[in-house]
């Protein structure tokens, strides 16, 4: 079975947010909801050694992030009616709308917080890799609309071979949890997953 997957160059990554926006457009998402979104994690400080003089240990940096359609999908294991399921043909966690009920259980055990609830028809929803372009042969539209190619899709094991098999920074959890078909280049001041040291993060 091939396992489809995202790759995301964090060095790259301006934090534009052009993927989120684009995405919500493509699927005409409602105010409030979003399949793709794009964490901030900045920190540190100025710090004076014992000498008088000062040195910063600052960073900042982005993660835009969808759904990471994972190997042992906590959304899966906790939806009642089956909704969620994983594809046997490439992999794509994906919610059939017509078992859905809205529960939310999905949301609560998700560590990414990819599902979502559309209050509307009170179904949830969440990134399926823009399964209707795949399709037809096209990239989903956040790889298409990234001004700064920070985003690529595809078989995940291809995308590893071409950049390594990093899954995990903070502030996303560790990857062991959910095993995520993702792969990470970083900046050198990234932070590992489960650092605390940031003073400020955004959820967009």
């Amino acid at each position: 079975m091939t396992q489809l997957g995202f790759f995301v160059d964090v060095s790259k990554c301006s934090g534009c947010k052009t993927c989120a926006v684009a995405c919500k457009d493509a699927h005409n998402l409602p105010v409030g909801m979003n399949f793709r979104k794009v964490h901030e994690y900045a920190g540190g400080n100025w710090k004076q050694a014992a000498d008088g003089s000062w040195a910063q240990d600052v960073f900042g940096y982005y993660v835009s992030l969808g759904c990471n359609h994972c190997s042992d999908p906590a959304c899966v294991k906790v939806c009642p009616t089956k909704a969620h399921h994983k594809r046997a043909e490439d992999g794509l966690v994906v919610i059939d709308a017509t078992k859905c009920i809205g529960c939310g259980l999905c949301a609560q055990a998700c560590p990414y917080h990819a599902p979502v609830l559309d209050e509307t028809a009170h179904k949830m929803r969440k990134c399926d890799a823009c399964l209707d372009r795949l399709q037809r042969g096209l990239q989903p539209i956040c790889v298409e609309s990234c001004p700064n190619r920070a985003i690529e899709f595809g078989d995940i094991e291809e995308l590893r071979k071409k950049h390594g098999k990093l899954a995990e920074v903070a502030p996303l959890p560790q990857a062991s949890k959910t095993q995520p078909n993702l792969v990470l280049v970083v900046p050198a001041q990234a932070r590992p997953a489960g650092d605390t040291s940031e003073t400020s993060t955004k959820l967009n």
